[in-house]
């Protein structure tokens, strides 16, 4: 009896932070049209409250907190490319909060979410074609020099999809590319963020999400194999250290 009735409050919480973050998806998908005027930083500035409400509301509904560990790594004068592991829509929200103006690797399907598509689109992501092969991987080592020329930060997800806590997933080359063709530095960012918000599901679990930030790394004399190879060894050793278990 106790458990169901665990079960039910759960998926209660969970209900009231849908609607939440429902609702503010759509007022800034109905708000996005009219940003088309404007500066990207000041469309980034707008749409950047967004991510700190759910993030916000995540905390209230559902009992999820957060902690972020090593953010004085991020030397704001040494603009780089973040590589972090990907469990969870949380880390999409919290990473734009805690680094500078950034521009997001991502499939160009997500332009086709309603609303969400549409502010996506304002702030310079770089948008592949993941089925494009070779075409792909040079978008983003092209573009993603630009937009680190420019001054943005670049964030890119090496497994490529959300993978479950304690899966292995092989890195693809994209982020470790763009790191050796460009020159900038890492900087690797590892999280447990799915055990509190699992792939693909709609309750969200009580407890603290740990987000540790790595001090930035040159990718002088590395190839994209050892670049690679020293971010997941990184990744794999910090997430380790991070308790598995829910309030």
């Amino acid at each position: 009896m106790k458990e169901a009735l665990n079960t039910l409050i759960l998926y209660f919480r969970s209900a009231l932070f849908w609607v939440g973050f429902a609702t503010s998806t759509i007022v800034v998908g109905l708000f996005t049209p009219f940003l088309f005027p404007f500066s990207y930083i000041t469309c980034y500035r707008i749409l950047l409250p967004w991510t700190n409400f759910n993030v916000w509301w995540l905390k209230i509904t559902c009992g999820v907190k957060y902690k972020i560990i090593g953010k004085e790594n991020i030397d704001l004068n040494n603009r780089g490319i973040i590589l972090g592991n990907h469990q969870s829509t949380w880390e999409t929200m919290t990473i734009p909060m805690t680094f500078p103006p950034l521009s997001w690797v991502l499939k160009k399907e997500l332009f086709k979410i309603p609303l969400f598509g549409w502010a996506l689109s304002q702030i310079k992501p770089i948008a592949i074609d993941r089925k494009a092969g070779n075409s792909a991987v040079e978008q983003i080592k092209k573009r993603g020099k630009e937009r680190l020329d420019e001054g943005n930060w670049v964030c890119i997800f090496p497994e490529g999809t959300r993978v479950k806590p304690g899966a292995k997933v092989r890195y693809r080359m994209g982020g470790a590319l763009l790191a050796e063709h460009s020159g900038y530095p890492i900087y690797p960012v590892a999280h447990n963020a799915g055990v509190f918000w699992p792939k693909h599901s709609f309750i969200k679990y009580p407890g603290t999400i740990t987000m540790v930030i790595g001090k930035p790394f040159s990718v002088k004399g590395l190839d994209p194999d050892a670049i690679n190879a020293k971010v997941k060894a990184w990744i794999d050793a910090e997430v380790a250290k991070m308790p598995s278990d829910r309030a």
